[in-house]
């Protein structure tokens, strides 16, 4: 297979990195190989050790290319974190000529993003929500409407520069270009949300490892983004603090074992616990795990409610919540969402997904086969992704040195 028929995401995760390999179709993507590894080089999203991230990447990469048959050598990479910030924006220009054209749509969005961000930040999407034609609103598509005046809302995305810049650099030590950098909760609507959702008014949350990320749709635009630093991860910490056991046999019970709501556990269910030190393991009731687990998930629930109430657009979700990621995996997950949230709620699998699906049906692959779908949309007006400068001292300098030469 050629090698720009392929699409890859890679998602770069707080507990796993996994790197997808697919092509493009009508009806949505083929995967065709996978690779996951365990990551050790990030923290709550952010790349905190290059050299081990590196090597988790290049695992991942070679698992999914002896499963694809194919080498591998571009990526639409995911970002995460606290450090990610969303708010909405609008600019107005006054059209050229008598209908708008694409050049007109695109000054329009260039005045919307001409806002005020700090040095040590980067615009990581500017997402359009509507365009407005001489007060007429709603317009999806402005491309040859008569108008003379432009308007347009958008979502401006940004995060930190040297965020943005350890991922590529994770990337390009691992030997690849980055085409994309994509936010995570944005990638993940695209494999698990349906058009219906998306119009009638959504809540994604992705339940990640280390991070939780929310992106509120309506209308078929988003209209809010948001990053908690509370993930899987913490309830791992839980258990292993809670039941006296390592951290990786706490993973293994939470996965296996856990469970969202003490209720529905029955009192005679018995779950082998393995112990420090080499110590016999012991066996516990699974009630006692339940316990340990829905208070963490009821905060980061409760968490994810207060920050859909403080973007004020619940009021614009009448199709409820999709819980996604691994955490979302944990039994009763669906039941306290509906509890907490006080709407319909969902798990979330990746959809329109042809080829090794079997492989790849599960919430803890929404994000990465979303970077696919992100990419398939994006190949043909495909960008290699650019961070700002990283010596402002030198740019400076060498803009001030051609004024000096334009004046002499």
């Amino acid at each position: 297979m050629a090698k720009s028929d392929l699409i890859i995401g890679l998602d770069i995760g707080t507990t796993k990195i996994c790197a997808v390999v697919g092509e493009a179709t009508e009806d949505g993507v083929d995967i065709v190989g996978i690779g996951t590894s365990p990551s050790t080089g990030l923290r709550k999203g952010v790349v905190v050790n290059i050299e081990e991230t590196v090597k988790s990447v290049q695992k991942a990469l070679e698992e999914a290319e002896l499963m694809a048959g194919c080498e591998i050598r571009s990526v639409y990479a995911g970002i995460a974190g606290s450090h990610i910030k969303g708010f909405n924006s609008h600019g107005v220009i006054a059209v050229k000529g008598d209908e708008v054209g694409q050049k007109d749509v695109e000054r329009a969005l260039e005045a919307a993003s001409a806002v005020a961000i700090p040095l040590d930040r980067e615009v990581i999407h500017t997402l359009p929500q509507e365009f407005i034609v001489d007060d007429q609103r709603g317009i999806v598509h402005p491309v040859g409407m008569a108008g003379v005046r432009l308007e347009v809302k958008v979502h401006i995305v940004t995060g930190a520069v040297t965020s943005a810049q350890n991922i590529v650099r994770s990337c390009h030590r691992s030997g690849l270009d980055v085409s994309d950098i994509v936010l995570e909760a944005l990638a993940s609507s695209k494999a698990v949300l349906t058009e219906e959702e998306r119009e009638l008014g959504i809540a994604l949350v992705d339940l990640g490892g280390g991070t939780t990320d929310i992106a509120i749709f309506a209308n078929d635009t988003i209209k809010h983004t948001g990053v908690l630093p509370l993930g899987g991860q913490n309830l791992t910490n839980d258990i292993a603090f809670g039941l006296r056991t390592p951290m990786v046999s706490a993973e293994r019970i939470k996965v296996r074992y856990g469970c969202a709501m003490a209720d529905l556990v029955h009192q005679d269910e018995i779950i082998e616990v393995p112990t420090v030190g080499g110590r016999e393991p012991r066996r516990l009731s699974r009630l006692i795990l339940a316990e340990i687990c829905q208070p963490r998930m009821e905060e980061v629930l409760d968490l994810v409610d207060q920050e859909l109430t403080r973007s004020g657009c619940k009021h614009l979700i009448s199709a409820g919540v999709v819980l996604t990621g691994g955490s979302a995996l944990i039994d009763g997950c669906q039941e306290l969402g509906e509890q907490i949230f006080n709407l319909p709620t969902r798990i979330g699998y990746p959809r329109n997904v042809g080829g090794l699906k079997d492989v790849v049906n599960s919430p803890k692959y929404a994000t990465a086969v979303g970077l696919l779908c992100y990419g398939a949309e994006k190949e043909g007006g495909e960008r290699k992704f650019r961070i700002r400068d990283e010596n402002v001292f030198d740019r400076v300098l060498s803009r001030m040195k051609k004024w000096f030469v334009d004046v002499s």
